[in-house]
């Protein structure tokens, strides 16, 4: 077993990740990241709605801001954190490595940002054309649709506003409902009277060519001629090893996530959180944003314990002196 100290430990190198790690290493603060490489984007060729880097590989930023934060002095390694303790400075204990080697890494500031899991609906052949032509982020991917044959898939209530908002983007919108049983007539109502057509058959297959989504079949015997398709599967955050210190959570209308104040922290003292495991629904800038701000957030609250230090160790010096 290995044992490691850090200023500053970052979960994940994602945008959330890679920005906090950032921030840290040039704040001069001997820093790690570590990283298991599945970030939730890489279904994605390109993203967009993002300043400066629009159509950029989500790999591409991703190997970037892993060579700009190298500049600045922080460490990488790949793993899985299965467990993290302690109350004052914490203590990460990793997975096993293919050798069998248990390595523990304390640091004095922990910044989580393993991002989320997103769960499709169980439909044949949907997964397939996941970040391709199945959707589930206008903002980044409506200007790409505009205009063509768009579908949503009801996963949850949440698809009513997301079928609202998609409509922006083509007047050709067909909702498919079955999974929230027969919609409120003033729901009906508002989806109808700007065109958009609403299907109750359950959905049984997508239909595609191999690169792209073609169709949707539904119960009922009927093929939807359908060129992507927008849906919001259940989103599973990646945060099961903080369990043991019961930290708050608060429940949204997409799932259950850590509390955490403006800057990120949660409520330990010394572990902050960012991106898509507290806010599933954050985009790359505002992911990057989040986690610039738990980077600056961690080095604040790390600047006052060195502060706090210095003023112990001042008072034994002058109560020795006396």
């Amino acid at each position: 077993m290995t044992n490691t100290h850090y200023d500053a430990v970052v979960l994940g190198a994602g945008a959330a990740g890679l920005s906090a790690a950032q921030a840290l290493g040039r704040s001069l603060r001997r820093t790690l990241v570590i990283d298991a490489g599945a970030p939730r984007n890489r279904f994605a060729s390109h993203m967009h709605n993002v300043l400066g880097l629009d159509g950029t590989p989500p790999l591409e930023l991703v190997a970037r801001g892993r060579a700009e934060a190298e500049v600045y002095g922080v460490e990488f390694t790949e793993g899985t954190v299965s467990a993290v303790t302690g109350h004052g400075d914490v203590t990460l204990e990793l997975a096993p490595d293919q050798q069998g080697t248990v390595r523990r890494i304390e640091t004095r500031a922990l910044i989580v940002a393993t991002g989320a899991s997103d769960t499709l609906p169980d439909v044949p052949g949907l997964a397939n054309y996941w970040g391709s032509t199945v959707l589930h982020c206008p903002y980044c991917h409506g200007w790409e649709v505009r205009g063509s044959r768009l579908a949503v898939l009801a996963a949850s209530p949440l698809a009513l506003h997301q079928a609202t908002l998609i409509r922006q983007w083509s007047e050709h919108l067909t909702v498919f409902s079955a999974a929230l049983g027969e919609l409120a007539p003033d729901i009906a109502r508002a989806l109808q009277v700007r065109g958009t057509v609403i299907e109750p058959s359950p959905v049984t297959e997508v239909l595609g060519d191999g690169a792209r989504v073609t169709g949707i079949r539904t119960a009922n015997g009927a093929d939807h001629e359908i060129d992507a398709i927008f849906t919001m599967g259940a989103v599973t955050p990646h945060d099961g090893f903080l369990a043991g210190l019961n930290l708050a959570r608060t429940e949204t209308p997409v799932g259950d996530f850590l509390t955490v104040d403006p800057g990120g922290r949660t409520s330990h003292p010394r572990i902050w959180a960012a991106g898509n495991v507290v806010n599933p629904m954050a985009t790359v800038p505002i992911a990057m944003g989040a986690g610039a701000q738990a980077g600056g957030s961690a080095n604040y609250a790390l600047v006052e314990l060195d502060v706090a230090a210095a003023l112990a160790a001042d008072a034994v010096r002058s109560g020795g002196a006396a």
